[in-house]
């Protein structure tokens, strides 16, 4: 069973800085040069190295936001999409229209090959900065966006971003990564995920230093209260947290007014 977080701490606004980042302009183009040249091996590592729990999470993911997914008449905007993985996981929950972006050029020409064998759950790519959106304001019901959120250069704009294009009513989801809390278990998954992971990433993508990356951004990224607070700061309501697998994966849910 998720728990959910609730707090009342103040978040101040901040973006993902990769190494040797001066700016959000240069993250922004030090995450994109990272994810093309992770690309080819992408999917082998998201399921080898989260021992295949990322199906299982953007299967659960699906199914929290059923309800929406099931109305035919909504429209639903997977950022940051990667190769597609959690896009596809929506078409196939319900009747919903989905349509994913990311900035990665080559992760998208993935996405669109398995999109091209998905024929009963095909999915339209396009490429696209999330904080700069080519769409209208109030343009989708539901907005989300798996494992990339933490990757923004600037996560209040990205936010507020989201917020733009959703219809009044509609929901945010934020599937991303936190830490455990200390203790047997996160003491565990943190030997794993900060000395073995970024080994065996580094040794199958070719890019060491993506998959240092990795453990990196999420130790600074915000907990799942925070992100909370943040989502509370820019106007959703109902905002909550369901924490999953020992506390290493959260859902951040919220609604525009």
């Amino acid at each position: 069973m998720a728990d959910v977080l609730t707090s009342e701490k103040a978040v101040p606004s901040k973006g993902t800085r990769p190494e040797g980042a001066t700016s959000e302009a240069d993250a922004s183009r030090k995450v994109r040069e990272m994810f093309t040249q992770i690309a080819p091996r992408y999917d082998l590592l998201n399921h080898l190295l989260s021992l295949q729990l990322d199906r299982v999470w953007r299967a659960r993911t699906a199914r929290k936001l059923k309800a929406i997914l099931d109305r035919p008449d909504a429209v639903v905007l997977d950022l940051c999409c990667g190769t597609g993985d959690l896009a596809f996981a929506l078409k196939k929950k319900g009747k919903a229209r989905v349509i994913g972006a990311d900035f990665a050029h080559s992760m998208l020409v993935r996405a669109n090959e398995k999109s091209a064998t998905e024929a009963s759950a095909a999915v339209p790519f396009l490429e696209s900065d999330a904080l700069q959106l080519p769409f209208a304001d109030a343009s989708f019901d539901l907005v989300t966006a798996a494992f990339g959120f933490r990757n923004l250069a600037n996560y209040e704009a990205g936010l507020r971003e989201m917020q733009r294009v959703l219809k009044p009513g509609g929901t945010i989801g934020i599937l991303e990564f936190t830490e455990p809390p200390a203790g047997l278990f996160g003491d565990l998954y943190r030997w794993y995920f900060r000395r073995v992971l970024p080994k065996i990433g580094g040794a199958i993508s070719g890019d060491a230093a993506a998959y240092k990356y990795l453990p990196n951004s999420v130790a600074r990224f915000f907990r799942p209260e925070e992100l909370c607070e943040l989502m509370r700061g820019v106007g959703l309501q109902n905002v909550e947290a369901a924490v999953w697998t020992g506390g290493t994966v959260a859902l951040h849910t919220g609604v525009k007014r």
